[in-house]
């Protein structure tokens, strides 16, 4: 399990030049991670890649948890403005299955990129790793606009981020080996039927007889 180097606040880029710099080092730990996998992945080797200095990368990513942290959430908010509309007569709990699915099958992939980034989620302490937080809000945000749910209650979004865990917890195993990637997705639309049942704005069933 990879650990945080350093406990400390990364720092924010605010001019042009050291968002662009900043990009570039988020492009060049996912091109290295995709190779190479975040054991063999070196932080000179990015900070050579992305072309800035050493010091550069370690004010924006004290370590390695940060730097795929942030590679995992800069992936997701890209996916969710990219969401697609649902299938005419899919179901709200199907259709967040989709789209859960989709997302999966790409970071599918680049396997070793995507076990780069859920190790470094999954290790991301939020006090010290902001770009967790940034994860958790875009799915929690995929799941409510998928659903429907522009009011959620505090069911319902104890239902997404069981959601959100089971579907980690599903990719990992199928990142190892565990679990097939079709049953990886059967898993994973099962768990969106069973979990989102009884969210708010779920239809009542109809009345026997």
């Amino acid at each position: 399990m990879p650990r945080i180097a350093e406990v400390r606040a990364p720092a924010e880029p605010s001019s042009p030049e050291q968002r662009a710099r900043h990009q570039r080092i988020l492009r060049a730990a996912a091109r290295l991670g995709a190779e190479k996998g975040l054991e063999r992945v070196q932080m000179h080797e990015v900070a050579k890649t992305a072309g800035v200095a050493i010091a550069t990368l370690y004010r924006y990513f004290p370590s390695k948890v940060h730097l795929f942290t942030a590679v995992m959430a800069e992936q997701i908010e890209r996916f969710m403005k990219n969401l697609p509309a649902p299938k005419p007569g899919t179901s709200p709990e199907d259709a967040v299955a989709d789209v859960l699915v989709e997302a999966s099958r790409q970071l599918f992939r680049k396997p070793a990129l995507a076990t780069a980034m859920l190790r470094s989620a999954n290790a991301a302490n939020a006090a010290t790793v902001t770009d967790a937080g940034r994860i958790d809000a875009a799915f929690r945000t995929i799941i409510l606009r998928t659903l429907g749910l522009d009011e959620p209650t505090a069911r319902d979004l104890t239902l997404t981020r069981l959601l959100v865990q089971c579907w980690f917890g599903v990719l990992q195993s199928s990142l190892n080996g565990r679990v097939a990637i079709p049953d990886a997705e059967n898993d994973i639309r099962l768990a969106c039927r069973l979990l989102l049942a009884t969210r708010s704005n779920a239809a009542s069933p109809a009345p026997a007889g």
